[in-house]
C-alpha cells in the first residue's frame, strides 16, 4: 500500500512574494497538493507580494477545488498582498466566496 496520505498541511511563505520566486511556490504548492488533502498557506505579516503572487493564490484555489481539496489562508490578506487585491481590482469583483477565502468575511443577508 502507498505511503498513507495526510490531510492538512500548513505552508508557511517567505518575506517576498513576487515573480521572483513565484515558480518555487508554484511547485511547493503542487508537491503538497499530491499528499494533502487541505493546505493552509499562512503569509508573513510585513511580507512584500505582488500581482504574480496573487494570480498564483488565485490558480492554485481554483485547482484545489477542481481536485476536491481545500486551499485557505490562515489568516486574512492584509499589508501588501491586499494592496495588491485593491490596485489589481480584484476586491471590488469578490463574489462571497472569494471575500470568505481573501478576507475571512461570512456573507450575512
Amino acid at each position: 500500500m502507498d505511503t498513507q496520505k495526510q490531510y492538512y498541511e500548513s505552508i508557511n511563505l517567505p518575506d517576498v512574494l513576487s515573480i521572483r520566486n513565484v515558480s518555487e511556490l508554484y511547485s511547493k504548492f503542487i508537491d503538497e497538493f499530491h499528499s494533502n488533502d487541505t493546505i493552509t498557506i499562512s503569509i508573513p505579516e510585513g511580507a512584500e507580494a505582488d500581482l504574480s503572487f496573487v494570480q498564483l493564490i488565485e490558480s492554485s484555489r481554483r485547482q484545489a477545488k477542481a481536485k476536491g481539496k481545500t486551499f485557505k489562508l490562515s489568516s486574512p490578506a492584509s499589508g501588501s498582498v491586499l494592496k495588491v487585491l485593491e490596485r489589481a481590482g480584484f476586491i471590488e469583483s469578490f463574489d462571497h466566496e472569494d471575500a470568505k477565502f481573501w478576507l475571512h468575511k461570512e456573507v450575512t443577508l
